[in-house]
């Protein structure tokens, strides 16, 4: 319960900060770090896509030595 309550307000923060003219007026700067965090999430999620291939080709290789072993067993 306090989890929601706490995410209500900062929310509502969020909200009432990027808000012109009853608000704090961070729009500008709300753009200003998005721009530069949207090229180094791109970066993470690029780093992070290549260790999944690289682990999903070292899976496909170690379940087709199994499969060949399973083969010369029988």
């Amino acid at each position: 319960m306090k989890a929601l309550i706490v995410g209500i307000i900062l929310a509502a923060f969020a909200v009432f900060a990027a808000l012109p003219a009853p608000g704090l007026g961070w729009w500008k700067e709300i753009l200003f770090v998005l721009k530069g965090l949207i090229p180094l999430l791109a970066v993470f999620v690029g780093i992070v896509a290549i260790l999944i291939g690289v682990a999903d080709i070292k899976d496909a290789r170690e379940a087709g030595k199994e499969a060949s072993e399973e083969d010369s067993d029988k």
